[in-house]
């Protein structure tokens, strides 16, 4: 599960940038207060109606006036005239007014002529509650007995507006030299729209990027609730900076009550998900809140709008409570390492939404305010970086794991290649032995019986002779079928028997020499054998047939692990018609081939007239086994 496998994080990295951000605010509003700046209080107020307005129906207030408490039920354009001081050091300096907050959109006149015009009156009206507004005030409409100043406020009862925020309203006016009020406005402005704008930003892009991982990665679906969450948030965060849209005040207010049911949503099932939870009626039951609320909304009214919203805004802000402290207690009870950050976030957005609650009973510094508003954004892009790096981290992991399984994989394969191709070899190995054996046996009790029969019965010498050879040829094969590996002594001793015996009844004197009982530990292979027993009797053949000689010798040596044969006559030689190729003729070639079989060399070493050498070499290594 996501809570079991997370990386180091520590509190201090997440909070870090929160921390600078409530120092620096703090250290401006401590410093605002140093502007020599004159607070305009003192106002009276006129709601405004059809025809020329009579002031002195006016009523006095104290600025900041917020009808929420004064007047809950005021709708339409007020007008608030203040009484504007002559300016000390003459009219030819400039100044100028900053307004906090006028909710939802400001006209200025001084002295009877428009000096400022802040947005549309008519619906759709501007909404600039939370944007600081500055007005350069012309010196050539400043008298040096006295000046009016008249306000004109178009805004919106409480009942018609989701948040007590953005119901209408005036703060107190500042009033001074134009650089020192720009400089207290340009302050203003960073917390109230700037930073808001640049957080909102940064969250739809870090959001969309998260949604589309999660979208595509279905296993870390909570990555795209939480993109989703970002998203919303910076939707929420647009309140704060986007002035002007292009609906009726009704169609936005309901549309940023219903904002926090899918706010909701993505936090309740990032949170659910991420502790490795997947509930299938919350998949039901969220999206159906997502729909019920502004059915809910437009079926009570626009007057009842606050009431209902404050209603589901306790709804919402408990499912998100229960889900908060279902995630915490599943993190802690699997000991993840994002325990503390992740409560530390919540923390944070708790505190923030006090913070905003504390400032509608009490006044408080509004860039105070503003920051509160902007932790949770940071809250949420500093987690959605340890969210992009950790899913990093898994995707190059998966990476790694990925390739050393396919290395594997090759390894099993080739592996798994190998001993079919082993076993390949021995179910054929196996099958040709069989059918070497049935061959064998066909050839001994069929062939052998009847060569046999020739030997005994003949009464021609030369056919009884050659029948006899052919069965001398015969049992050789046989045994070379059976496979049946022979001792190397007794293998000596069959080729002794057979050379002499065969040189003897040609009138050919032979001489054997072979190592002694001791020095032939060995047995040879059924195949070595055989072809040692053919290149020996073609040798052999040749001397008796072709060479004329009255001698010969055969040597038996093992040198270094090799087996050598020396076959030596002292006849006439080959002859030189063979143009230097002593494999041409006499069975030369049979002999290379079958001892080229066995690994080993057949050397021919002769001259007409100084007989003939044959010198066979076998690796005993391959072809024999201690005895």
């Amino acid at each position: 599960m996501p809570v079991t496998s997370l990386p180091v994080c520590r509190p201090w990295t997440l909070l870090r940038p929160m921390l600078w951000a409530i120092g620096l605010a703090l250290l401006l509003a401590g410093t605002a207060g140093a502007a020599p700046v004159q607070w305009l209080t003192q106002a009276r107020m006129l709601p405004l109606t059809a025809g020329t307005p009579d002031w002195q129906l006016a009523q006095p207030v104290q600025l900041p006036d917020d009808w929420a408490t004064s007047r809950p039920a005021a709708h339409g354009v007020v007008a608030y005239r203040l009484d504007l001081p002559a300016p000390a050091g003459g009219s030819a300096q400039l100044y100028g007014l900053a307004v906090e907050r006028a909710c939802s959109v400001l006209a200025v006149w001084l002295n009877g002529q428009m000096i400022h015009e802040g947005g549309r009156f008519d619906e759709p009206v501007s909404r600039q509650c939370h944007r600081p507004q500055m007005v350069a005030v012309p010196a050539a409409l400043l008298q040096p007995q006295g000046n009016v100043l008249e306000l004109r406020i178009r805004g919106y009862p409480l009942a018609e507006v989701s948040s007590r925020q953005r119901a209408g309203g005036l703060s107190a006016v500042a009033f001074g030299a134009y650089d020192t009020v720009a400089a207290w406005h340009a302050r203003q402005l960073l917390f109230a729209i700037r930073l808001p704008e640049v957080l909102s930003g940064a969250l739809v892009l870090m959001g969309s990027f998260m949604f589309v991982m999660g979208w595509f990665n279905r296993t870390q679906s909570y990555l795209a609730y939480f993109g989703a969450l970002m998203v919303g948030w910076s939707l929420l965060l647009a309140r704060l900076w986007a002035s002007d849209l292009p609906v009726a005040n009704g169609t936005a207010e309901l549309a940023l009550a219903a904002l926090m049911a899918f706010i909701t949503l993505a936090t309740v099932q990032f949170l659910m998900r991420y502790a490795g939870h997947r509930l299938r009626w919350l998949d039901v039951a969220l999206p159906a809140q997502c729909l019920l609320m502004p059915a809910t909304l437009l079926a009570l009214g626009p007057q009842r709008l606050h009431m209902a919203s404050g209603v589901w805004y306790v709804a919402l802000s408990a499912q998100a409570l229960a889900a908060a402290v279902f995630y915490l207690v599943q993190a802690r009870r699997q000991r993840s390492r994002l325990v503390w950050p992740m409560a530390a976030l919540l923390g944070v957005v708790a505190v923030s939404l006090l913070v905003e609650l504390i400032a509608l009973g009490w006044r408080l510094d509004n860039r105070v305010v503003h920051v509160a508003q902007l932790l949770p954004a940071l809250g949420f892009l500093a987690l959605g970086l340890r969210l992009v790096q950790q899913y990093g981290r898994a995707f190059q992991t998966a990476e790694q794991t990925r390739a050393e399984l396919e290395v594997r994989i090759r390894e099993a394969t080739a592996q798994i290649e190998r001993n079919f191709a082993q076993l390949s070899e021995l179910k054929v190995e196996q099958v040709t032995d069989r059918e070497r054996k049935r061959i064998a046996a066909d050839l001994h009790d069929d062939l052998g019986a009847k060569l046999l029969t020739i030997v005994h019965t003949s009464d021609n010498e030369r056919i009884s002779t050659l029948a006899r050879e052919a069965l001398e040829e015969m049992r050789l094969s046989v045994r070379g079928l059976t496979g049946k590996p022979v001792k190397l002594l007794d293998a000596l001793g069959d080729w002794r028997a057979e050379v002499v015996m065969r040189l003897q009844q040609s009138g050919v004197q032979g001489e054997w020499s072979a190592p002694s009982d001791d020095e032939v530990p060995q047995t040879l292979s059924s195949r070595a054998y055989v072809q040692t027993t053919r290149i020996l009797r073609e040798a052999v053949s040749n001397i008796i047939k072709h060479s004329g000689a009255s001698q010969c010798s055969v040597r038996c040596t093992i040198d270094n692990g090799d087996f050598q044969l020396v076959v030596q006559d002292n006849g006439k030689g080959i002859p030189t018609e063979l143009d230097g190729r002593l494999d041409k003729g006499h069975g030369m070639a049979s002999m290379k081939g079958r001892a080229k079989q066995l690994q080993g060399q057949c050397l021919v070493e002769s001259g007409p007239g100084y007989g003939t050498v044959i010198r066979l070499t076998l690796p005993l290594e391959q072809h024999t086994t201690a005895r």
